[in-house]
């Protein structure tokens, strides 16, 4: 039998080691009431590397303080940030990673049972939420999109349309996963503060962040699955790494 946490404990289990929490008083007064309702989203790009331990870990965190935990397989944002994953390979991409994470939480002792996995073109084509596509870009501004993408997307001398959707449509998995709060790497934060702006003004519930430190890369910059120069892949021989590291 689960041993019954305090809301104070639960909250320390939440929020240790990370970097920085939006909404830490909305967190609070849930947790007075009943269990957080959590999601993280991964966009199906490139290999996963060994800094999504991390993450993976803070997932552990959040199930041992009863959160219910959505993990989002982000398979249409991988294709609208520059299409890093071609139409045609979206749903290979998405059983890698599924295979990929849930090995990476198994190995750390997570029960999988207590998580729920979701793929994003599985609500994100409906009506109800294209709809909402459309009355958000009625609102954000360019300047805003671009801001709010600019850590996450790819950015390129000829910026497509595609990645000044990408950081919206973030936004919107708030409400359509129906969560309280999103849980990302601080590489994200100006796409959640996009998200408390905006979301109101849609009649939505500005959901509180929850925030990881990034991984160092390789080359400096953070560790990226669509980069492979900058990561130490999952699946890399021990050659490889040793390699990698020479450099």
């Amino acid at each position: 039998m689960m041993e019954q946490l305090s809301p104070e404990v639960k909250y320390n289990l939440i929020t240790r080691n990370l970097q920085e929490v939006l909404g830490e008083e909305k967190v609070k007064q849930i947790l007075q009431e009943r269990e957080l309702k959590v999601y993280w989203g991964t966009a199906t790009t490139g290999k996963p590397h060994v800094a999504y331990f991390v993450p993976m870990s803070k997932i552990a965190d959040f199930l041992r303080a009863g959160c219910e935990v959505t993990i989002l397989f982000a398979d249409l944002h991988a294709y609208l940030d520059n299409m890093k994953a071609p139409w045609e390979l979206l749903e290979l991409r998405v059983k890698y990673y599924e295979q990929v994470i849930k090995a990476m939480l198994e190995s750390i002792g997570v029960p999988l049972e207590k998580l729920r996995f979701v793929k994003g073109t599985d609500f994100q084509l409906s009506r109800e939420y294209t709809l909402d596509v459309y009355r958000l870009s009625s609102m954000v501004t360019e300047h805003d999109a671009k801001k709010a993408g600019a850590e996450v997307v790819k950015q390129v001398e000829h910026p497509l349309l595609s990645g000044l959707l990408y950081p919206g449509l973030q936004a919107l998995d708030e409400e359509h996963l129906k969560v309280d709060a999103q849980f990302g790497g601080v590489d994200q934060r100006k796409i959640f503060t996009l998200a408390e702006k905006y979301l109101p003004s849609l009649g939505y519930t500005k959901r509180a962040h929850l925030m990881n430190p990034m991984v160092p890369g390789l080359t400096g910059a953070k560790m990226s699955s669509s980069e492979e120069e900058s990561k130490i892949d999952l699946l890399d021989s021990k050659e490889d790494v040793k390699k990698k590291l020479k450099k």
